[in-house]
């Protein structure tokens, strides 16, 4: 869709004027490329609620326009959208044109399947990395300098020590996607070496999971899902008729894969911090931060935490273990804590019980 100047119910760039809300025009602007996704729809409801004018920019390939009408009954407002490829550097253009006094970015738009990145990893690069180039390229033409870059755990590759601190070394990548995040941190550590004026902050999540209270919007999987918990859910609902549980012979208590995960609203709000620090200039010119809870648990403990929450039982079966997936991996979240004052509030059982209340919402 081309850049326009007003939104339809949903946010998306139409041409008429009136839809567009006033109320958003007094907000410092914050565009979030990706904003329609999962992480990304969540931050931009923290945003909102902190005082910001949230911008989307989102081309719809792994999310669904429903979102946004998700967003609009929590806020109460249309949130600008602008359904275009942010590695299309002609319409990206167009939007910072359309929305003068932009003061910063979340780069959350990037693909993010760690088996799908192993048999297309060229979609991953192209997308990825190329998205980001574009993103930096622009930027400096509107003057805008503060970016918040959606990293990833996955950038540690296989820790020798767990958990793991923002020092521990990053080893090569276990799949073209962790690859991509390593590019994206290595050109972004490069390009603010080369442009003094750049200030960015590194967000290495670990494994997002949950919903809005609301139950509006949550992880909404186009087509089989990639990652555990709509998985369980969707077997819960029945729509899937059992969930497979990649791998039981792994190095851990249990033989299975273990993970920090992380409420997806704790996430999101971890992003509204960092933003709130760029404006502030109190950041180096790269920062970067270990996003999630400090706690580790297995596949197992997460199957049976989500039958203790919700009372529903499982079907699930062991399956092969799956190429690029890392036995364990957990935070150190020390830095976040100190320096960004960031701290999670949300336990694994609410976590999983809100997940459930998004899937029988839809």
């Amino acid at each position: 869709m081309p850049v326009a100047s007003s939104f339809n119910e949903w946010g998306l760039a139409t041409g008429n004027w009136q839809l567009a809300t006033d109320k958003l025009m007094t907000r410092t602007k914050i565009l979030v490329t990706g904003g329609a996704g999962y992480i990304g729809s969540h931050a931009v409801v923290e945003l909102y609620e902190a005082g910001y004018q949230p911008v989307i920019v989102d081309d719809f390939s792994n999310s669904q326009e429903s979102v946004l009408a998700g967003l609009k009954a929590i806020l109460g407002v249309a949130v600008p959208c602008y359904r275009i490829d942010c590695a299309d550097a002609v319409a990206l253009r167009g939007v910072f044109a359309q929305e003068p006094g932009i003061a910063g970015v979340i780069h959350f738009a990037a693909f993010k399947a760690v088996g799908e990145s192993v048999s297309e990893p060229l979609k991953y690069y192209r997308n990825n990395v190329g998205s980001l180039l574009t993103l930096l390229t622009v930027m400096p033409e509107f003057g805008v300098k503060s970016l918040v870059f959606s990293s990833s755990c996955t950038v540690y590759g296989v820790p020798d020590q767990l958990p793991v601190t923002e020092q521990t070394p990053t080893k090569k990548a276990t799949s073209p996607y962790g690859n991509t995040k390593q590019m994206c941190e290595d050109i972004l550590n490069d390009t603010a070496a080369a442009d003094a004026s750049l200030r960015t902050i590194l967000l290495r999540y670990f494994n997002p999971i949950g919903a809005h209270a609301s139950a509006r919007i949550g992880e909404l999987p186009l087509g089989v899902p990639n990652n555990l918990v709509p998985f369980i859910t969707q077997t819960a609902a029945g729509i899937r008729e059992k969930l497979t549980i990649y791998g039981d012979t792994y190095a851990t208590p249990d033989g299975t894969n273990i993970r920090d995960y992380i409420h997806v609203v704790d996430l999101a709000q971890a992003h509204v911090v960092a933003v709130q620090r760029l404006l502030e200039g109190s950041s180096a010119a790269v920062e970067t931060f270990n996003v999630g809870t400090g706690r580790g648990n297995s596949v197992l403990e997460v199957v049976q935490t989500f039958e203790r929450a919700t009372g529903q039982k499982l079907n699930y079966i062991i399956g092969a273990a799956r190429p690029g997936d890392v036995p364990a991996i957990y935070a150190d979240v020390t830095k976040a804590t100190r320096e960004l004052g960031f701290q999670t509030t949300t336990s694994l059982e609410d976590s999983l019980a809100s997940s459930w209340k998004w899937q029988q919402s839809l």
